[in-house]
């Protein structure tokens, strides 16, 4: 097992017990919740008769449902309505702070706690949502969990799990121009597969990782789920001490000093041990485009979709399922493929240093006609930083349009959906059959940069060509 790594330290110092059954009772130090894993949790409290213990270490927002072109309550859909109503009262009466549409604080929930402060170095943090792994970003460790695990954390403020090993994963080397984050990590599953890191924790490391800023560290972390790790996590330096100073929530003053001795301390230690390393190249990552029905399914923006021949054979029969549902044939040039809509936004990619770099491909040029094109910001800090830089501007002059923060088409609980056999350029991380509203809708994930190129050309083109 590994030794040293922030992992273990950060897991030894949480761990309050071991239970019977082996597994680790494992403190959580920051829980965050929403509308849609929550009401449940609420419900099995208070059958029985239990309270939230500490509901000072709960912080709520609404993100799943709530609609991005009109945001009026009560909401035209009556569940979403419920859902909402539900998290308000139940954060009432458990005394949770609850960050609320037009509070200036709401957004998806692994926006807005990076952005606050809330997620620090060495922390553990958990969420009823899979992608909590994004928090990994900052040095902490943070799993997505179900319902019932929601309801443990409440009553008790731990978990129940077993340890898992690690995984380092190097990349070294400048990123060429027009490769982004989101292609790193869609290189890395494509690699490594989807269930490849299945038992792991990730650790991101090497001079590639060390010269990304903390929203691109979110992107890859928030993703590592999708490569079958239940966590990815980078370690913390500079960059994300400057971050995280002044925020409303990180510490003040000589707390301030405090914290960073401790921070510094949680680094894996230069001789820590791996159960396992990876090595990748950053020179070699091409802007990467997924053609198929998992996230592992991607390639080069410029490659043709592999063969059966070409596959695993463990591959092979996922595959001939992902040829007939995308109806894309093996040998086919992905470049060309037509494009119906393009969503820019969720919490893999509805940050402000995406909507930026989306922009830069979107000023001065203009939607394909026919193509449906929208951004939405990832919280209103978000949106209201954009709008002081003029994105919303440029965005809507190239004929996209601007919406109100929330999780949107990436998941479809809301009124953001694609329609029949439509087919989606997406910035966001799941590309499962019926994941973007319709059973038969078909997604293709990319970097925000390069689903604004797609919308542009009204294909899946290469952003290097417009750069």
């Amino acid at each position: 097992m590994s030794k040293g790594t922030l992992f273990d330290k950060v897991w030894d110092l949480h761990t309050v017990g071991t239970l019977p059954s082996g597994l680790t009772q494992l403190f959580i130090g920051l829980h965050l919740i929403h509308e849609v894993t929550s009401p449940q949790a609420f419900s099995m409290l208070k059958g029985r008769d239990l309270k939230v213990l500490f509901p000072q270490r709960t912080i709520a927002t609404v993100d799943h449902i709530v609609p991005t072109e009109n945001q009026a309550r009560p909401f035209v859909d009556n569940m979403a309505e419920e859902m909402i109503q539900a998290l308000e009262k139940n954060c009432q009466e458990h005394n949770i702070k609850f960050y609320n549409i037009g509070s200036g604080n709401q957004g998806i929930v692994h926006v807005i706690a990076p952005e606050l402060g809330l997620t620090q170095p060495g922390m553990t943090i958990a969420c009823g949502d899979s992608h909590t792994s994004s928090h990994g970003a900052f040095g902490a460790i943070a799993f997505g969990i179900g319902t019932s695990q929601v309801r443990d954390v409440l009553a008790s403020q731990t978990l129940s799990l077993s340890k898992l090993k690690v995984r380092k994963i190097e990349v070294n080397g400048n990123l060429k121009p027009g490769v982004y984050a989101k292609d790193v990590i869609l290189h890395i599953i494509r690699t490594l597969g989807v269930k490849g890191g299945v038992g792991y924790a990730y650790e991101f490391a090497g001079t590639t990782f060390a010269q990304m800023n903390m929203e691109e560290r979110m992107t890859v972390c928030n993703m590592a789920i999708e490569g079958g790790a239940r966590c990815g996590y980078v370690n913390p330096d500079e960059i994300t001490y400057d971050y995280l100073q002044n925020r409303d929530f990180a510490p003040k003053g000589a707390d301030w000093e405090k914290a960073l001795n401790w921070w510094q301390s949680l680094s894996s230690n230069p001789d820590a041990e791996y159960d396992d390393i990876v090595v990748f190249n950053a020179e070699a990552i091409p802007p990467t485009v997924t053609w198929g029905i998992t996230p592992g399914q991607g390639i080069g923006v410029d490659e043709k979709i592999p063969t059966a021949a070409q596959l695993l054979e463990e591959d092979r029969l996922i595959a001939e399922e992902a040829y007939s549902y995308m109806d894309l044939y093996p040998g086919q040039p992905i470049q060309g493929t037509k494009i119906d809509v393009c969503f820019i936004g969720s919490c893999t990619n509805g940050r402000i240093s995406d909507l930026r770099e989306a922009a830069k491909i979107a000023q001065g040029r203009q939607v394909a006609a026919g193509v449906k094109a929208f951004v939405v910001p990832g919280s209103e800090r978000v949106k209201k930083e954009a709008e002081a830089e003029g994105l919303d501007k440029i965005f809507v002059k190239a004929g996209f349009e601007w919406r109100e923060p929330g999780c949107s088409m990436c998941l479809a609980m809301n009124p953001d959906k694609l329609q029949g056999r439509q087919i989606s350029a997406s910035s966001s991380n799941r590309n499962f059959k019926g994941r973007q509203g319709s059973s038969s809708g078909r997604t293709l994930l990319m970097s925000p940069a390069m689903v604004a190129t797609a919308a542009i050309k009204g294909e899946i083109a290469d952003v290097r060509a417009l750069l």
